[in-house]
């Protein structure tokens, strides 16, 4: 070969060794992350302990609470659309705010891309224990929101830090136990940490990589171009804080779950007579599921799984956010936290189950080796051939969001271990990591996810189990003042 040659054809043997450097990295990233998922998320009988562990907090939480998720539900509603919001309080953004926050984390792809792994492993049935474990985790996360208020700090410059680290170490020291708080505290910030490069931008990455490329072809094989589009974007929101990520989620959440959902609705419009059959088939499969690796289990495992990943009840993330709101009421905090398992897996989730099945993609051939988001856009294009073009711009602000919020989850636990001078050290990891979901294999990326996600409800729940008489002795006051007349609306203050 001469110099001329090799000269010429400089741009194709340059194309060809980053090609070659990309698929390495790639090998190298999905082993690492296959090792980590076999390490954490162990399982006995084929029920993941961490699954089973989160599911009886609920249940336990549910009991404990006098179900505060069927009779505080009009109540979130009402705090939802701002009937109690004082602007001159304690925080830095609104109640809706946090809400949108935390719903931006949850309504991410797991609703869309979750669900349809649940069903393509587990079988329809799979929704079915999605939709109980859904209505379980209200009170979950009524639990971690509530203390999150309650033992959050105000720093001197206004700003607000909170969530599980702050009420394992004071709650947990009020009690006696301080180490143990330390101990506890410290464990549930390195799983956050962990699951805010897993759970969110590798994960978000991952699956609207999949379903962009779907309707953009010249995407594939491009992960890298994607991934560097996300950075771009998620780097441009992160630098202003927790504000602006509210500001920024309080837009993009209501608009893209309104689409999402009207497109869902037309779907089901369109076939409105096979809804019966559908709704039979998940009902009927829950408990006798056809063809599924593990049988009874199996769905079960399933939709326990992809719910606690979709709302993300537990694990305390959102726990976070709602530390920041401006509110003196920390029960009132939870009560509107109680909403976003019920919207993100009873609303959404079962949405997108019944399109699923509707169109009948999981047990399709022509779509067997569709998984993720990537079905749910295939379910969407057999009723119209432009609605995956629809999809594809939700799952791309339903990823979006997600990475913002889970960025602010992951600083403010990288600022509790090391303090805000390292925080951009933590900005740059993140950024990377979202880098590396876009390029990664999508099933091991998953394991990660899930693995990172599920940890954190380890030490979170261990801690809620300790501190819940306090929050039903908050609630027990909360709920005496407001039947009083002590606690009014805004148009009553006024």
């Amino acid at each position: 070969m001469t110099l001329d040659h090799i000269f010429f054809n400089l741009p194709t043997l340059a194309l060809a060794a980053n090609n070659s450097v990309l698929t390495n990295l790639t090998a190298i990233v999905n082993q690492i992350l296959n090792g980590i998922s076999n390490v954490l998320f162990f399982s006995i009988s084929g029920m993941p302990l961490i699954v089973l562990w989160l599911v009886c907090g609920s249940l336990f939480f549910t009991f404990r609470m006098n179900f505060i998720n069927i009779w505080g539900f009009r109540h979130a509603i009402d705090i939802a659309l701002g009937k109690y919001e004082q602007p001159n309080q304690n925080g830095e953004i609104s109640s809706f705010q946090a809400l949108s926050t935390a719903l931006s984390a949850g309504v991410g792809l797991g609703s869309i891309g979750g669900v349809a792994f649940a069903i393509s492993i587990g079988g329809p049935g799979a929704a079915l224990w999605m939709t109980l474990a859904g209505l379980l985790a209200m009170s979950s996360k009524f639990v971690e929101c509530t203390l999150a208020q309650k033992y959050r700090v105000v720093r001197p410059d206004g700003t607000i830090a909170g969530g599980p680290m702050y009420y394992l170490s004071a709650g947990l020291a009020e009690m006696g136990y301080q180490k143990l708080g330390k101990i506890v505290s410290l464990l549930f910030c390195i799983f956050a940490i962990a699951g805010s490069f897993g759970g969110s931008s590798m994960f978000q990455a991952n699956q609207s990589f999949e379903v962009m490329a779907s309707v953009v072809p010249w995407l594939i094989n491009r992960g890298w171009v994607y991934g560097l589009i996300m950075v771009g974007l998620v780097t441009l929101v992160i630098i202003g804080g927790i504000q602006r990520i509210g500001l920024v989620a309080g837009t993009i959440v209501p608009v893209m779950c309104g689409i999402y959902i009207l497109t869902s609705l037309w779907i089901l419009i369109v076939n409105f007579s096979s809804i019966p059959s559908a709704i039979e088939t998940i009902v009927t499969e829950a408990f006798s599921p056809q063809a599924v690796e593990g049988g009874l289990i199996g769905v079960l495992v399933q939709g326990l799984r992809r719910s606690t990943f979709t709302n993300e009840a537990g694990i305390g993330s959102s726990a976070i956010a709602h530390a920041a709101a401006r509110t003196e009421e920390p029960v009132r905090e939870g009560i509107i936290a109680l909403l976003e398992p019920f919207i993100v897996t009873v609303v959404i989730c079962n949405m997108t189950s019944l399109v699923i099945v509707i169109t009948g993609v999981y047990k399709n051939s022509e779509f067997a080796e569709f998984g993720g988001a990537e079905m749910t856009a295939a379910a969407f294009g057999t009723v119209i051939s432009w609605f995956p073009i629809l999809l594809a711009i939700s799952v791309f602000f339903f990823a979006f969001s997600t990475m913002i919020s889970w960025s602010y989850y992951g600083e403010i636990c990288w600022d509790y271990l090391f303090g805000s001078r390292t925080l951009i050290v933590y900005k740059i990891l993140f950024l990377i990591t979202i880098f590396i979901g876009a390029v990664a294999n999508p099933e091991a990326v998953i394991n990660f996810s899930d693995s990172m996600l599920f940890s954190m409800g380890l030490p979170n729940l261990f801690g809620a189990y300790f501190l819940c008489s306090k929050v039903a002795t908050e609630l027990k006051d909360y709920m005496e003042r407001l039947n009083s007349g002590k606690i009014v609306t805004v148009t009553q203050s006024s």
